[in-house]
């Protein structure tokens, strides 16, 4: 991720946090960007060099009002597009997230099943993942049949491995060892 992403993502995080807003900023920003994305004509009317600023800054305010974005992230992407880094606005994003997620006390979580999870095994896994981390968890759930049964659990750079899968390495590695 680049320093310039980052800076942007901690200053972003500086307001939202000030604000108490970090969950409508973050959301916010998800919205503008997957529109920005979306559309050929937003992106090219924005990254253009030969128009003014002023034009741009209204097409903002214009899209921000149609869609109720939060006046921090509104500002923040008239900002963004005054110094021509619209180019960077997946990868500060992601690094807003995780800055985000750092100030709140919040972890990102994958977890990797061989089923889908029903909601209830869902909140017992999480509940037990935030009394052994003291975090809260946000987790992503994925299904893989290769790892057989039980769970794969990365928090950060910890990995629980629960897995049949791995169960079954270790007795193995225990009987070519007798």
């Amino acid at each position: 991720m680049s320093a310039v992403a980052e800076r942007y993502a901690a200053a972003l995080a500086d307001v939202a946090v000030a604000h108490q807003s970090g969950e409508a900023v973050r959301k916010d920003l998800a919205s503008f960007i997957a529109v920005y994305s979306e559309s050929a004509d937003l992106r090219n009317a924005l990254e253009t060099p030969s128009l003014e600023q002023d034009l741009k800054t209204k097409i903002v305010q214009s899209i921000a009002a149609k869609m109720g974005l939060n006046d921090a992230v509104r500002n923040f992407v008239i900002l963004i597009v005054s110094h021509q880094r619209t180019h960077l606005l997946h990868e500060i994003d992601r690094a807003f997230v995780s800055e985000l997620n750092s100030r709140l006390g919040i972890e990102e979580a994958e977890v990797t099943t061989a089923r889908q999870l029903s909601d209830a095994e869902k909140k017992e896994l999480l509940s037990v993942l935030e009394r052994r981390t003291g975090k809260k968890i946000e987790a992503k759930f994925v299904a893989d049949q290769s790892v057989l049964g039980g769970a794969v659990v990365r928090v950060g750079s910890t990995v629980y491995d629960g897995s049949v899968r791995e169960q079954l390495n270790r007795m193995r590695e225990r009987l070519e060892a007798e």
